[in-house]
């Protein structure tokens, strides 16, 4: 997301996603389309998955960028989006590929009794109104050993919004055993470019 988007974030809850669909690609850290920055996605999800083939739950997944990824470095991947035409795109995306797409609610996704390895999340929970309630039913959607990958920041200087790492690092302290952050805003390359805001990611293991 770069600082244009990152401002424009407090209206996130109120977009209709099935028409940014066909446009979310454009941001460089969405489509992931620069070589560039797609390689240091692709290193930071390296470092952040298991190093043998995990089951990987992708909520609010878009249009299935960190899924592709994440499939490629031989992960299994469920992806879960709320727009249809997100969805569209992501299995596009991911054709081939050894995973699934799932249109549904990523605070309460439809995987039934499935259980994975990592749920992956980027960018949701600070627009969530009980970030807390719902990490606690993420939480019950990990395996013993599971772990959380959460990429989350805080966009905007005259009205900022998003949830800072600290609070989040106390959110899961009740659900997970333990809980480090990554900070990212110091890395360009993940955002096609500099930017001055609060943007991390938080590994916890449960």
């Amino acid at each position: 997301m770069t600082n244009e988007s990152g401002q424009r974030a407090a209206a996130d809850a109120e977009v209709d996603w099935d028409a940014q669909a066909a446009s979310f690609d454009d941001e460089p850290d969405h489509g992931l389309r620069a070589p560039e920055v797609r390689a240091a996605w692709a290193a930071r999800l390296r470092d952040w998955l298991p190093a043998r083939p995990a089951d990987v739950l992708d909520l609010g997944c878009g249009t299935g960028s960190l899924s592709l990824l994440a499939a490629e470095q031989g992960h299994r991947v469920t992806g879960v989006d709320g727009s249809s035409a997100m969805v569209a795109l992501a299995r596009a995306k991911l054709a081939g590929r050894d995973a699934a797409v799932l249109l549904g609610d990523a605070t309460s996704p439809p995987v039934g009794e499935e259980r994975y390895d990592v749920v992956l999340v980027r960018h949701v929970l600070w627009s969530l109104a009980d970030p807390a309630r719902v990490l606690r039913h993420w939480r019950a959607l990990l395996r013993p050993g599971g772990r959380f990958v959460l990429v989350e920041g805080v966009w905007g200087s005259l009205s900022p919004v998003g949830i800072p790492a600290a609070r989040l690092v106390s959110l899961l302290e009740p659900v997970t055993l333990d809980a480090r952050v990554e900070r990212l805003s110091g890395d360009p390359a993940l955002w096609g470019g500099a930017v001055d805001d609060e943007r991390y990611a938080v590994l916890a293991t449960v």
